[in-house]
């Protein structure tokens, strides 16, 4: 099965059609810069521009990623692209725009979707916890391929008193210039307080510094595996198109199963 992929970024709109038997891109991404002016008009309208760029039959599931919680199609508030958006039915937006059904969702939820089903969790049960160090500690938790969506564990208050994020992210270690076994200690209190509350079965960690993985990861002592993750930039694409696909087979499903009038 065939689904697309949207990743809408701060400085970028990048997609591609995902093969969802391999998770792999069919093809390459066609990306556009993000409107200077952000709203949810120039959004779309580059969206569309984007699905529009591929020949894909009209029934193709399209999946949306955006930078922003997302509860039930709407958007609550938004940090990277224009504050139009915070209120804004996107599912709508998108609906409209493309004239197709769509699905949106959270960025680092499509993200860790993709992960956790097509890369470094594939194939792994349970409870599979995401992690995205970077500017902040973004995160998902996808439980036997069930995402819960909208988990803010960057924020979470550490016994010592220190917000997650704020303590530990990839960015503290920079402005700090910690060492890799000063970082380690940190993040060793934000994992360990994150197995305390969710007992995973599988932790990855994703974030422009998970390819140095190998210098930090050795040095945490999780009982859970903690690994760093594989699809870098593709996750969200691949993420947003699978989740897309799955609620596409749920509307079908849901419809077959729908009783039919009697005379």
């Amino acid at each position: 099965m065939i689904a697309l992929g949207i990743d809408i970024g701060g400085s970028g709109i990048k997609g591609a059609p995902v093969d969802l038997s391999t998770g792999k891109l069919q093809g390459r991404r066609h990306r556009i810069p993000t409107p200077e002016t952000s709203s949810p008009a120039n959004v779309a309208a580059v969206v569309t521009e984007i699905v529009d760029g591929f020949d894909l039959p009209p029934d193709t599931p399209v999946g949306i990623a955006l930078p922003a919680p997302i509860i039930h199609g709407v958007v609550t508030w938004m940090a990277n692209l224009d504050q139009a958006w915070v209120g804004t039915d996107a599912s709508s937006l998108f609906r409209e725009a493309l004239g197709c059904p769509v699905t949106v969702a959270n960025d680092a939820d499509a993200a860790g979707y993709g992960e956790a089903e097509y890369g470094a969790a594939h194939g792994v049960p349970g409870s599979i916890l995401v992690t995205t160090l970077g500017t902040g500690i973004g995160s998902a938790l996808v439980v036997n391929h069930e995402l819960v969506p909208n988990t803010e564990f960057g924020h979470i208050t550490l016994p010592n008193g220190k917000e997650a994020e704020h303590w530990a992210s990839s960015a503290v270690k920079d402005r700090h210039d910690l060492s890799w076994e000063d970082w380690a200690a940190r993040l060793q209190d934000v994992y360990s307080q994150y197995e305390m509350l969710l007992s995973p079965d599988l932790i990855i960690v994703g974030g422009g510094i998970s390819k140095d993985a190998e210098k930090y990861l050795p040095l945490l002592t999780t009982r859970a595996p903690i690994v760093a993750a594989t699809l870098k930039n593709r996750a969200g694409i691949i993420g947003a198109a699978a989740l897309a696909a799955r609620e596409s087979a749920a509307h079908v499903k849901k419809r077959k199963k729908k009783p039919g009038r009697h005379s």
